[in-house]
């Protein structure tokens, strides 16, 4: 199959796309510099250079490209995250989700392409109420803290806009990536003891490794129409999941931070990311594109999938 792959470069892509080469497939992928040509010719995919928010750009690269199939990876995600002021630090990716998506369903429509693949995310966009796991059948989050409205309008945008296009549409909602490139500024801030555990760190985080988000991905190519939520067998509270970070890298156990100055340091969503999000439920994933993580745990890949392990893909 021939795939444009647009954002070839970030964290997923510089994993998935040696998978898809690794799978027989033909691999057109963007970068927005051409400092980064050469990596992406190493890998086995054809560098081309593209603007996702330049609407002839898109259309004129995938044309060239005359791919079967379109994955939608475009992020801007570089630098530290600043949780008080969330939607800030995701201004330019919630523009590649919105406008982004759209030049791209636009060129997919021009060219003929039928299968479409899109990033989204699941944990922090689950609704926050009820039980624990949520699967891709349960609402997302009504009333997310307001530095996170305009990142969740922008999930809710990306999906709505590829399931309702006239083509065979998937979503994709990663859980939290982990592991080389993806979870240094974790491991750094834990190595730091400055990612606390706030009230009684009740906070359920569903992970994925980047090796595993890749092979979901490719499997996701010849997947039915819908969304699935890729994460791992294990959610676990933010409590568990750093004090067993901290084991493994042996860095000191986490601090103990009471909500109320946890509120004053990083905000509501630093809150509420630690003390009440919901995490996700991987089975539809499991049973529909006929995948299973490597790291059927995050504990199993923070103690051995934090180096460089590109992963064969599975299913």
């Amino acid at each position: 199959m021939r795939v444009f792959l647009a954002g070839a470069t970030g964290a997923l892509g510089r994993t998935l796309v040696p998978q898809l080469i690794s799978a027989g497939h033909q691999v057109t992928g963007t970068t927005r510099s051409k400092g980064k040509f050469n990596q992406i010719r190493a890998w086995g995919a054809d560098p081309v250079l593209v603007d996702g928010l330049d609407a002839a750009a898109v259309g004129e690269a995938v044309a060239a490209a005359e791919p079967n199939a379109i994955i939608h990876q475009m992020t801007s995600l570089s630098g530290s995250s600043d949780l008080r002021r969330f939607d800030r630090t995701f201004a330019v990716t919630n523009e590649l989700r919105t406008v982004g998506t759209d030049n791209l369903l636009a060129a997919a429509r021009a060219t003929g392409v039928r299968r479409f693949v899109a990033q989204s995310f699941t944990g922090w966009p689950n609704e926050r109420t009820g039980g624990p796991i949520k699967t891709e059948d349960d609402p997302l989050d009504p009333n997310p803290p307001k530095w996170q409205r305009r990142s969740l309008a922008a999930i809710e945008y990306v999906e709505r806009s590829v399931l309702a296009a006239p083509l065979d549409g998937i979503v994709l909602r990663y859980g939290m990536f982990y592991g080389p490139g993806a979870s240094d500024e974790l491991i750094a801030l834990v190595r730091k003891r400055r990612m606390p555990i706030v009230g009684d760190g009740g906070g359920i985080w569903s992970m994925i490794h980047i090796d595993d988000a890749a092979s979901a991905t490719v499997a996701a190519l010849s997947a039915g129409q819908g969304v699935y939520n890729i994460v791992d067998d294990e959610p676990a509270t933010s409590a568990v999941v750093l004090t067993t970070l901290a084991e493994i890298v042996e860095a000191k156990r986490p601090r103990h931070l009471p909500v109320w100055l946890a509120r004053l340091a990083a905000g509501e969503v630093g809150v509420s990311y630690l003390t009440n999000i919901r995490g996700s439920s991987n089975a539809k994933a499991k049973r529909e594109l006929d995948w299973q993580p490597h790291w059927v745990t995050w504990r199993e890949g923070f103690r051995d999938g934090l180096v460089d392990s590109v992963i064969t893909p599975r299913g």
